[in-house]
């Protein structure tokens, strides 16, 4: 979650008569949760005690008809006019929903009946478990439509909405997830939730048809009650969300106590056996990647080699055992979204079907740039192929005709064109047989290489497969290094692993014919940020990589440039369909057009840093105009220019109760915690007031999390990082002069990338483009004025400068490199 509740608002909260209500009513909670350490990184279910979870049923929960396109339907409701995925797979359900609108909360009102919000996502499996045991239930749905009036929302379309009553939800009991299930006053007030509810009672406890029988009673005969309740719970919250900063900036110190808390923290999570940075289940959340390696290295700069190499181990080991294990699609790519035992490996806690399989566009994003930062301290191509990977993997399947990049990937899918049913991770398991048929002759190897095994590999780990559901099935994960493994059979290891990659590809040719999850094809801008981000930096990063170094299936091998062209697409995309030039603001998302929602923070903020780094990796200055652009709209729309720090909304609908200032660095970082390090990046390229405005504008966002950063910086790591760039005396600057068009240019600006360095900052200018003259000449006459006195026709200089002086020129890319490894008291 996002923010972490006062001990007294929770209390005061808890003690709200319509929760105890509802307690009493059935004299125990009827939403109890597991209690995740950072319930903000479950995007899935309901956290229930495995044990109340009955096999037979969960496999029976997510049966579909496979039909069900080519016969009419029965039933057909508002959702069938929106563009949204996820609101599509509920058209033809019978219960009456609408959307989010004013439409709706009149009916509400008409009627004189509450609302049943239902929040969710294409790609969620206990929102389709919900859907077909409740939703798609004829008696379900007429108690629906008969007591409430019923709205459904795709929570990535909306995230506004669903943070306002997921707050509500986590800040009563602990937890939260997906479907989210709440019911409302008809003015939106809160009354009572959770999150998913079996049909029927059991367990001792409610099931959903009790659920809204106990809410249509409360309504008549409580209702006093009830509303007072929910708008006590929306002022507590509004109060606890939107803190202000008593000073403008932190106090001395603190970025560096910080830091250095999160690492110490994180560090005593860390899992020596498996990699990782705490137990089962463990989530890919790459903002702790990013904090350990920044913090590995301030350690280096400063001279302790020792530590910092003991962290950079601790990150490097998490990363192979994450490429390694079953999380990873060995096959085509990419990693799903989360392990559910210390494996790494992705199996399902079957008893409760976790949705581990769905593949998540922020994942991919942000993974590719944790490898691309290890492949650029250490230059393995074990981490520079396990980019290329997952960017591989997103250009073959993710991306649109316009260069779009899609949402997400289901987890499940049916076993054949003719299944009754979907099963969790259907599209990536296979049976020993099916590989032995496939393979051939080199079966054998394959098997040994990837833990195949005719009575299935879902046995490492207790939690792996505890009820047998995935008996006889595999998912491919490694054991065993290549090396070892050739050595074993006395192979060369480059045969070795060619035989494996031709393998690969035999399987994966043979996975094409099989019925593939529902693909999410909504664009959201916030997500294409990350993405963008990770392509720009590659097109440069990966030029370390030695030469001749050999790639196989399912990496494609391409020239690195190739990886600059598909953010540069990404971004035009955005830029044509989803901003518009006259009001500079951005739409949140695309499919068959532009959606209604407004761009929120994420969608500025992850957008603005793409941008920076599309600029900073080679892209024309025009990207970081409209990176300067977005910023200003931003600081307009989202900041508190009184109390500090960025709103998560423009605060413009009046049908959104909470403006929420978001800190939590969870699966996803926070608008904040990038907005810093935006900011930060900025006064590093502007001069004069702009300088002056995005530091004061930085300053006083961290110390509106001044406690935050001192009490739980393992809650905010990439926060930490950002305080601790801000804090830094003067950020390095990398000024190319010279013709872009030119190879020594793309040589000098991959020198100027090939070392890890998040405090530095590259700026790369031709001095015959009248444009971006102009541009330097408005925002930074110092790099104007060093660009003509630096111009040479035939070559590409290279200065460095940092605390206001700058190293004599350089036109030689290995002359750079080393003038960039340079400690700073060297240099």
């Amino acid at each position: 979650m996002a923010v972490r509740f006062k001990s007294s608002l929770f209390t005061a909260l808890l003690s709200s008569s319509s929760l105890n209500y509802f307690l009493s009513a059935s004299r125990k909670p009827s939403f109890r949760f597991f209690h995740l350490r950072f319930s903000s990184l479950s995007r899935t279910l309901p956290l229930f005690p495995r044990r109340h979870v009955h096999t037979l049923k969960v496999l029976a929960m997510a049966e579909r008809s496979m039909k069900t396109a080519s016969r009419s339907h029965k039933y057909t409701n508002r959702l069938a006019a929106e563009h949204s995925p996820y609101l599509l797979q509920h058209a033809h359900n019978p219960v009456d929903w609408y959307t989010w609108g004013e439409e709706a909360f009149s009916e509400a009102r008409k009627r004189d009946v509450p609302i049943f919000l239902s929040i969710g996502y294409s790609t969620c499996h206990w929102c389709h478990v919900m859907e077909v045991e409740s939703f798609e239930n004829e008696g379900v749905a007429k108690l629906l439509n008969d007591w409430f009036v019923s709205i459904k929302v795709d929570r990535e379309e909306r995230p506004d909405v669903d943070k306002v009553y997921m707050t509500y939800v986590q800040a009563l009991y602990g937890g939260g997830g997906w479907p989210l299930s709440v019911f409302l006053s008809p003015d939106l007030k809160p009354l009572m939730g959770g999150t998913y509810f079996p049909p029927d009672d059991k367990y001792g406890r409610p099931g959903f048809k009790t659920v809204l029988r106990k809410v249509k009673d409360a309504w008549e005969n409580k209702r006093d009650v009830l509303v007072k309740s929910g708008a006590f719970a929306i002022e507590q919250l509004s109060e606890a969300l939107s803190a202000t900063a008593s000073s403008n900036k932190l106090a001395d110190g603190i970025p560096q106590l910080a830091l250095h808390l999160c690492a110490e923290q994180l560090a005593g999570n860390y899992d020596p056996e498996y990699g990782g940075f705490g137990s089962a289940p463990k989530f890919p959340r790459p903002v702790e990647i990013q904090l350990m390696l920044y913090h590995y290295k301030k350690l280096e700069e400063s001279g302790k080699s020792g530590e910092a190499n003991e962290v950079l181990k601790m990150v490097a080991f998490s990363l192979q055992c994450m490429a390694r294990g079953g999380i990873h699609d060995h096959i085509g790519g990419g990693f799903h979204r989360y392990s559910v035992d210390e494996c790494w490996h992705a199996k399902g806690w079957c008893s409760v079907a976790v949705p581990h399989f769905e593949k998540m566009l922020y994942d991919q994003g942000q993974l590719a740039n944790a490898y691309l930062d290890v492949f650029s301290i250490t230059k393995d191509v074990f981490y520079s192929y396990v980019s290329r990977d997952i960017l591989d993997y997103l250009r073959r399947d993710m991306i649109g005709p316009e260069g779009e990049i899609f949402s997400a990937e289901d987890a499940d899918s049916a076993e054949s064109e003719d299944a009754a049913r979907k099963k969790e991770g259907a599209f990536y398991i296979w049976t020993s047989k099916e590989v032995e048929d496939v393979i051939g002759e080199h079966a054998s190897l394959f098997k040994d290489h990837y833990y195949i095994k005719p009575s299935g590999n879902c046995d490492l780990s207790r939690m792996s497969d505890p009820h047998n559901e995935f008996k006889g099935k595999n998912v491919l994960i490694e054991r065993n290094c290549a090396s070892a493994m050739a050595s074993k059979l006395g192979m060369p290891v480059e045969k070795y692993l060619d035989i494996l990659g031709t393998c690969r590809r035999k399987l994966f040719d043979v996975r094409l014919n099989r019925p593939r999850p529902h693909l999410d094809d909504k664009v959201i801008v916030s997500w294409n940020g990350l993405a963008i981000s990770s392509f720009a930096r590659a097109s440069k990063i990966l030029k370390s990589e030695a030469e001749g170094t050999k790639f196989r299936f399912p990496v494609v091998g391409c020239d690195p440039k190739e990886y600059m062209e598909v953010a540069e697409k990404a971004a035009s995309f955005i830029r044509k369909w989803l901003y518009d030039e006259q009001t500079r603001r951005l739409r949140r998302s695309f499919r068959k057009g532009p959606s209604k929602a407004p761009g929120f923070l994420d969608d500025y903020a992850f957008l603005i840093s793409g941008l920076l780094d599309i600029y900073e990796f080679g892209g024309d200055t025009n990207w970081l105009v409209w990176a300067i652009e977005l910023q200003d709209t931003q600081d307009e729309l989202f900041l508190d220019k009184e109390g500090g720090g960025y709103f998560n909304t423009p605060g413009e609908d009046p049908s959104v109760l909470l403006r929420v200032k978001e800190d939590h660095d969870g699966a996803e970082p926070s608008g904040n915690s990038v907005s810093v390090i935006n900011l930060v990046r900025l006064t590093s390229v502007v001069a004069g007031s702009w300088f002056e405005r995005y530091r004061r504008n930085a300053e006083h966002l961290l110390a509106v999390f001044e406690t935050r950063l001192k009490d739980m910086a393992m809650a905010v790591p990439l926060m930490c990082c950002g305080a601790d760039m801000l804090s830094v005396p003067s950020r390095k600057q990398v000024v190319l002069v010279g013709h872009k068009s030119s190879v020594e240019f793309e040589d000098m600006l991959a020198a100027a990338h090939a070392q890890y360095d998040p405090n530095r900052t590259v700026i790369h200018i031709d001095p015959t483009e009248t444009e971006q003259m102009e541009f330097w000449e408005a925002m930074n006459s110092n790099i104007a004025l060093m660009a003509k006195n630096n111009f040479a026709p035939d070559k590409v200089v290279a200065l460095v400068c940092q605390n206001f002086t700058c190293s004599s020129p350089v036109t030689d890319s290995t002359a750079l490199k080393a003038l960039l490894c340079l400690k700073p008291s060297s240099a």
